[in-house]
């Protein structure tokens, strides 16, 4: 469609429109008009109104007023009268709630006083049980002090006898006297005391000059183990005291070539040449364990080297493994010289005992010969006496008891047989 064509159209339209728009602003006129008349009827209207409510309000004013003033008369008299009423109530309501409080209050105590109760006992009990333990701790701790100050008191003494002791020892015959004692009670322990002879009086004279062994050990075969007691403490006592590592090394060191020199000393007094029944060793015996375990870890060959030269160092364990031993050869001794005795009191016992079953057997005889004769007095009976004796009874006498026969006795005397012997062998069947 081309611009003329919307022109003419457009030109068309507008007559049209222009109508319609006329009859529109011909009845909004109408409508105006209409409007204006209810408005004006309705002012008046609202005019008469607002005149009626103005009276009303001026009554309803004066009723205000008059209704205040009454009122105000009737609140002073009622609020008077309820004053007296409400204070009235009060005091009743608060004497009932002041009962009911207190019963509260007291069920309440009851039941707080019902569970604070074995709190209470609990808490006097653990304060009784405080107290007993703080009572007891007291004790304990003046106990234990009077313990400490006895314990310090007895290591003072032990460590003053410590020292008295190691004084004592420092002395050659002091140490010599403790070993002959220890010697003394290993033989005894052993068993061996019987068999251990002591000669610390007696001497030997020998090529390198006098020799003294400290005891004897005598054997089953009539040999004798000699043993001799050392006892070099003055280095070992010496490393104990030692004040550090170093001077305590030394002394061990020393120690350790002091006991080399007894056993070469011991080696050189050749026990087994002088005596004539002691084996090719000689026992050197010392009286402490620490003493050669001491030496030992100075100088580990020590031992190899006493072996060499014929000296077995013997410490209290060792020696009295020695000594058990041979005293177990000596019971085994004293079995082989008891047999030939043990023989002949068996060959006794036996020839008694033969004796004594001829004298069963006899017995036995004596017994049967009794039990055949008992037999035929009771058939006797039976036969003879119990016939008449019924008849007692038959004629009317009474009887406290019945009578009884006796059994007879069917027990027959068992067969012995004497061993031999070499005499006579009764063997009877009774």
């Amino acid at each position: 469609m081309g611009a003329g064509t919307l022109g003419w159209l457009l030109l068309a339209a507008l007559p049209a429109a222009a109508l319609g728009l006329l009859a529109g602003l011909a009845l909004q006129g109408r409508k105006t008009a209409a409007l204006r008349e209810e408005n004006a009827r309705l002012a008046t209207r609202l005019e008469m109104q607002e005149r009626a409510a103005g009276e009303k309000l001026a009554a309803l004013q004066s009723a205000r007023e008059q209704l205040a003033e009454t009122f105000s008369a009737l609140s002073g008299a009622a609020l008077r009268s309820n004053n007296e009423e409400f204070l009235r109530l009060a005091r009743e309501n608060l004497k009932q709630f002041q009962l009911q409080a207190s019963a509260e209050l007291e069920k309440k105590e009851k039941s707080i006083e019902g569970l604070v109760k074995p709190i209470r006992e609990a808490l006097e009990k653990t304060e009784r049980q405080v107290r007993e333990m703080e009572q007891e701790r007291q004790k304990a701790y003046g106990s234990l002090t009077r313990y400490l100050e006895g314990m310090a008191q007895t290591q003072q003494q032990l460590q003053s006898e410590t020292r008295n002791l190691v004084k004592a020892l420092r002395r050659p015959e002091v140490r010599g006297q403790w070993g002959e004692m220890t010697l003394k009670r290993l033989a005894e322990l052993a068993g061996m005391v019987e068999y251990c002879d002591f000669y610390p009086q007696e001497s030997t004279a020998g090529e390198g000059g006098t020799l003294r062994p400290d005891m004897i050990v005598r054997l089953p075969n009539g040999r004798e183990i000699v043993v001799d007691v050392k006892t070099p403490l003055d280095a070992y006592l010496s490393a104990v005291e030692a004040p550090d590592d170093a001077s305590r090394e030394g002394f061990l060191a020393h120690h350790a070539r002091k006991v080399r020199d007894r056993v070469r000393e011991l080696a050189a007094k050749s026990y087994w040449s002088q005596f004539e029944k002691s084996p090719d060793f000689v026992v050197l015996f010392m009286p402490g364990e620490q003493f050669l375990s001491a030496a030992l870890d100075q100088d580990p060959a020590l031992l190899e080297e006493a072996l060499r030269q014929r000296v077995v160092v013997a410490t209290p364990t060792t020696l009295v493994a020695l000594l058990r031993a041979v005293a177990y050869g000596w019971r085994q001794e004293a079995l082989a010289e008891n047999a030939e005795q043990i023989r002949r009191v068996g060959e006794e016992l036996y020839q008694r005992l033969g004796t004594f079953s001829e004298h069963l057997a006899k017995l036995g005889r004596s017994l049967g010969s009794g039990v055949e004769h008992y037999n035929r007095a009771v058939g006797s009976f039976e036969r003879s006496v119990m016939p008449g004796a019924r008849r007692f009874t038959e004629m009317g006498v009474e009887a406290r008891r019945a009578l009884d026969p006796p059994e007879p006795l069917e027990k027959a005397v068992r067969e012995t047989t004497a061993p031999d012997t070499g005499g006579p062998s009764p063997a009877d069947e009774a």
